[in-house]
């Protein structure tokens, strides 16, 4: 029940993020309408992906001491916030550090996983073009710039829509979009 009211919580607080990040003008061009794109692609890509497995799949892990299905989406849920954590855009209030094991039902990972995407849209929104270059520090020491940090959100996204696909097929889903060129 507790899961329950946190991830209701969490959807409520999300809703509103993404009200706010839908009334920002989106870039047309350069970096940061690119970094838009991709992260729409790989989104929508891991929630059609999500949606498409079977929710008694969820617990499914491919060997002892692996993620399961839910700790995988939810491990992305994760990262699109703590990243995000980098250039300063502090994740919702109440978010369970632990959901990567806590929440594991299908509706509630991809409500998460809905709302962790339109977070990471946010933080490209709320940045301008010069905010690109500006010095951040990752994982305790390592500097970098602004845009390093969007683009290694990005190539975490992609790692584990790659590991997802793995799942899926091992478990004879089709990826929904490679479905529709088949």
């Amino acid at each position: 029940m507790r899961t329950l009211v946190i991830t209701a919580a969490f959807v409520i607080l999300a809703a509103g993020a993404w009200s706010a990040a839908s009334a920002q003008k989106a870039p047309t061009s350069g970096f940061r309408a690119e970094m838009l794109e991709q992260i729409d692609d790989a989104g929508k890509k891991l929630v059609s992906l999500a949606e498409a497995m079977p929710a008694g799949k969820y617990t499914w892990r491919p060997a002892e001491g692996v993620r399961s299905v839910s700790e995988l989406y939810m491990h992305v849920v994760g990262g699109n916030y703590f990243i995000g954590s980098f250039l300063g855009v502090k994740p919702p209030e109440g978010l369970d550090r632990n959901a990567e094991k806590t929440v594991t039902a299908k509706d509630q990972v991809i409500e998460q996983m809905k709302a962790s995407i339109e977070h990471a849209r946010k933080i490209v929104l709320g940045m301008s073009d010069k905010d690109l270059e500006k010095q951040v520090k990752m994982f305790g020491s390592r500097t970098t710039t602004a845009r390093n940090a969007l683009v290694t959100l990005l190539a975490h996204m992609h790692e584990h829509l790659g590991q997802g696909i793995a799942y899926a097929r091992m478990n004879g889903v089709v990826p929904p979009w490679s479905a529709t060129e088949q």
